[in-house]
């Protein structure tokens, strides 16, 4: 008889699970910190006309956004076809963007207002005067820097 008994093989061994909490909290941090939340829900058609010659705004912290077109199709039984605004999340009237201007002048750094731009996100078969009343009402509260989006492309062939 032998003393040393040979062991016969058990398999492979198991996998240590130790790090997978670290792992997990770390892909948690990094959806945390990677993802944007969407500041306002579009209830209005928003086709932008295209231009060819187009340059991007750098620090989109200080634009505030305003919308105009026709409401989606599934608003139109409560909001009509007409042309709308929207502003954040709520449909407005043109006399309530100098209200919305002021309050996203409030909410910001005094320091940081001069670089606040109001950026117009027009459909492209809005009629013209409402864009005119919009920037009446920004002119009034002395909002002069204003940015027209637009998408890339060849305005021609639209």
């Amino acid at each position: 008889m032998s003393k040393f008994k040979k062991k016969k093989s058990a398999g492979t061994p198991g996998i240590s699970t130790a790090s997978l909490p670290d792992i997990v909290f770390m892909l948690l941090f990094f959806f945390m910190a990677a993802t944007t939340m969407k500041d306002s829900d579009l209830k209005i058609e928003n086709k932008l006309p295209k231009a060819d010659q187009t340059a991007k705004l750098h620090k989109k912290e200080y634009v505030m956004y305003i919308y105009a077109g026709k409401p989606s199709e599934r608003y139109y039984s409560t909001l009509g076809k007409t042309d709308r605004i929207q502003l954040g999340d709520k449909i407005s009237s043109v006399s309530e963007v100098r209200n919305f201007v002021i309050t996203e002048r409030a909410s910001r750094n005094s320091e940081d207002e001069k670089y606040l731009t109001a950026s117009l996100k027009i459909d492209k078969n809005v009629k013209m005067g409402l864009v005119q009343d919009i920037k009446q009402e920004l002119r009034k509260v002395d909002q002069l820097k204003v940015n027209y989006t637009t998408s890339s492309g060849n305005p021609i062939e639209d």
